[in-house]
């Protein structure tokens, strides 16, 4: 009561300013320097003892200070004296804090006290409200502000109508965010990327894809958006076809954008494209851009050009364990597993921390070049030493490494042991290492889980059933088809693709529809003659038929990574590498047979399969064997 009834007396009197009022102006300290609302109060009533006026508060201050604590009140009768105009400003400064600080939750408090003492919301208000709701996911709440701002007359206030939007879409309320699209008076691109960026995020890229060919002025946000949603879809075909429409739109990329698009060709091997965005962002100033960079390292690497990517990677000024872990993983992938560990011992000495992507690249270097004692290192200091908690995908990797080195029972007894289930990548693991050490009691053990945990992947059904016949259990394999054949599922059909002059050619075994099929066999069968020469004998051991072995030969001849091989022999110039992707894994016969390829042409060839690069140089290949 003291407090009110001197508040009241002194905010209706204004002597003027006393020698007291100017030292306290001069002493700036003393004004600022309260934390509570008691001490808020402390000053107050020093204040109405030197007979100075409140106007000299910080009100803003005041308003911090007392706006979640029972104390409101008080700063609201301070500011309904002092103020002539509303006093919602002076609470929106306190808004804008809370919802941009580290406890957003406040804001909606803060807001609610102001609803309570009839303090008027504008549109800033509103605002701050909702994007405390945002950073909280809180859709109940931002409802309530929608319907608030609407009662108040800012319908057509087009920034609010997009933060809405963007709740209800953030919020999965895409019913609710579409009937607002719908209504909305106006819009712009802000609106429209808005809904193509949360359908995209929820999988449904055709129903983005819609909303982007309505949108009457797509800007380069609109673009992106649909690139890299169709790259995080699997389409990276489209997502190329895309960016080509773009350039034809005179569409300026930003790093965004060339992310994405080098992400897709990554995933089809286009190299070509992907030297030509590489050239477009150096020359654009994104050289300095980390994730660009990280980017056009995968890119390389899983086109086929690791000197390319090591290019990138050592002229990076500035390189995140990203960076260092895409490049371990890129080594790992083209069986270069010394220079991986060797670049992971660089990056310790750095400083640089390891995280799990680091150690499934080291994990799997060590398997590819059957290192056991550093791959079991490797897995036990990664907790020991970094706390990196073993994922799913680590476990996979050591169960792999043990399968191709034949320690099969090993590799059983770690599945049964590990403290998370193991998946079908587990398994399918053993099941491969099973098939190369024809071990076929744990390869029974291996698909029977795997008929439960993934029933309809063609590739299991396929290994077991190549296993039997290997062991002439002619059969059991004959039963392993008619299960396929029961439950509906179908091998997948094998095919090799090379890119010529930006055209990609695609083979499957056998194929006779390519215009030069023709001219493909006859230089195929000059090439065999040298290829015996050089010790080359077909492994019709790996063609799981019934048929005569001539017959099996020739079934042999015409694998599609043959056939692109020997058209790339056509068609490039001599000396360049010939780039080939391979959907399933190289057989046995066609890794020797392209060991042997490599030396005769003196070209390199890259294969990149299912699982790894190989890469065939002079009569070698980077990996240690085939599988």
């Amino acid at each position: 009561m003291m407090f009110s009834s001197s508040l009241s007396s002194s905010l209706h009197c204004f002597p003027p300013p006393s020698p007291t009022f100017q030292n306290l102006k001069n002493n700036d300290r003393l004004i600022h320097n309260f934390n509570t609302p008691l001490e808020l109060k402390q000053l107050h009533a020093r204040l109405i003892k030197t007979n100075t006026p409140l106007s000299i508060l910080p009100l803003t201050k005041v308003a911090f200070v007392c706006a979640l604590s029972p104390s409101f009140s008080y700063a609201h009768q301070i500011f309904s004296h002092l103020l002539e105009i509303p006093q919602t400003s002076i609470w929106n400064s306190c808004l804008i804090r809370f919802a941009e600080g580290d406890c957003p939750s406040n804001a909606l408090l803060l807001f609610y006290q102001m609803r309570l003492f009839d303090v008027l919301p504008d549109t800033f208000t509103c605002s701050f409200v909702l994007k405390a709701c945002l950073k909280l996911s809180d859709v109940v709440n931002g409802k309530i502000i929608h319907g608030l701002f609407q009662k108040l007359g800012f319908g057509s206030n087009l920034f609010l109508q997009n933060m809405i939007l963007n709740l209800y879409g953030l919020c999965g309320e895409m019913g609710d965010a579409m009937l607002l699209f719908e209504k909305m008076p106006q819009r712009d691109a802000v609106t429209w990327n808005i809904v193509i960026a949360q359908l995209v995020k929820r999988g449904d890229i055709d129903g983005a894809y819609g909303f982007f060919l309505r949108m009457p002025n797509k800007n380069v946000r609109s673009w992106t958006s649909m690139i890299s949603g169709f790259v995080q879809c699997g389409k990276p075909n489209e997502a190329i076809d895309l960016f080509m429409k773009l350039e034809d739109e005179a569409v300026r990329p930003n790093e965004v954008t060339v992310v994405s698009v080098l992400a897709a060709c990554a995933d089809l091997g286009d190299l070509d494209l992907g030297r030509s965005v590489h050239e477009y962002s150096t020359k654009s100033g994104f050289k300095r851009n980390v994730h660009v960079c990280n980017t056009l390292i995968d890119m390389y690497v899983k086109c086929g050009c690791l000197e390319n990517a090591r290019r990138v990677f050592y002229e990076m000024e500035e390189r995140t364990v990203v960076s260092w872990s895409a490049m371990i993983a890129g080594l790992a992938m083209h069986g270069q597993a010394e220079e991986a560990l060797c670049l992971f011992s660089e990056m310790i000495k750095l400083g640089v921390k390891p995280n799990g992507v680091t150690f499934i690249g080291l994990l799997h270097a060590c398997s590819h070049m059957g290192l056991i004692d550093e791959g079991r290192r490797f897995f036990a200091s990664m907790t020991a030493d970094y706390g990196v908690i073993p994922q799913i995908e680590h476990y996979g990797c050591v169960v792999d490494l043990f399968s191709r080195a034949g320690l099969l029972e090993e590799a059983h007894e770690f599945i049964l042991s590990m403290p998370i289930k193991p998946n079908g990548v587990v398994w399918g693991a053993l099941l491969g290492g099973c098939k190369v050490h024809k071990n076929i009691d744990l390869a029974e053990e291996a698909i029977k889980r795997l008929s439960e945990l993934d029933p309809l992947n063609d590739g299991y059904y396929v290994v077991i059933s190549n296993i039997y016949a290997e062991a002439e259990r002619w059969e059991d394999a004959a039963r392993v088809r008619k299960l396929m054949k029961d439950r509906g599922v179908k091998k997948t059909s094998g095919w090799s693709s090379i890119t010529v002059n930006g055209v990609v050619h695609e083979f499957v075994a056998g194929d006779q529809t390519h215009p030069q099929a023709e001219d493909i066999c006859k230089i195929w069968d000059k090439l065999l003659v040298k290829m015996k020469r050089r010790g080359y004998a077909p492994k019709t051991s790996v063609v799981l038929l019934d048929m005569e072995e001539k017959e099996k030969e020739k079934f042999l001849y015409r694998h599609s990574e043959k056939l692109a091989v020997v058209f790339g022999l056509m068609t490039t110039p001599e000396g360049t590498p010939i780039r080939i992707m391979k959907n399933l894994r190289v057989c046995e016969d066609c890794h020797a047979a392209l060991k042997i390829i490599s030396g005769i042409v003196s070209r390199e060839i890259i294969v990149r399969d299912r699982n790894r690069f190989h890469c065939f140089r002079d009569g070698q290949c980077s990996c240690r064997d085939f599988w």
